[in-house]
This record gives structure tokens, sequence and C-alpha cells, in this order.
């Protein structure tokens, strides 16, 4: 059989590529995925749902004990993690 270029166009008219959706989140205006969670503010349809602070605080304090461990290593004495929550 032939394939004719009308007939090829009309079964590829299907394979054009789409912009994704996106929204607005209610609480801090970020640009998010419609019914998804919003991963800068933690909320779902009004309600928060995740704790995103306690998350980012955790990751902080990571940062920081890697950060001044490093600082240690060069100034030759070592702090352990109360004396790192100190400064």
């Amino acid at each position: 059989m032939r394939h004719t270029h009308s007939h090829t166009a009309q079964r590829r008219s299907h394979h054009a590529l789409r912009q994704p959706a996106a929204g607005r989140c209610a609480k801090c205006a970020a640009v998010k995925k419609p019914h998804t969670l919003c991963k800068n503010c933690g909320t779902y349809n009004g309600r928060e749902v995740v704790d995103v602070l306690k998350k980012l605080t955790k990751k902080e304090r990571k940062e920081k004990e890697k950060a001044l461990a490093q600082e240690s290593q060069q100034e030759g004495k070592t702090l352990d993690a109360a004396q790192l929550s100190k400064t």
C-alpha cells in the first residue's frame, strides 16, 4: 500500500509536544504542577501536608557541621556536636 503525505501527516499530528501544565500555589505563589504538593511550602489543597522547615533545618545543620569540620581540620582541633550547636 502507498503511504501518502496526507495519511502520514494525519498520523503524525498527535506527535506534537505540549507545554507541561503549571499553576500557582495558593499559599506561597510558587509555580507547581496541578494536583501535586507544593515543594516550596509543603501544602496541598489548602492544608500543610509536609513540614518543609523541619527538612530545611536538618539540611542546613548538616551543611554547617560539614563546613565547621573542614575548618577544624585546618586548625588542627576537633569539635563535637555540642560545640557545633554553640557556634
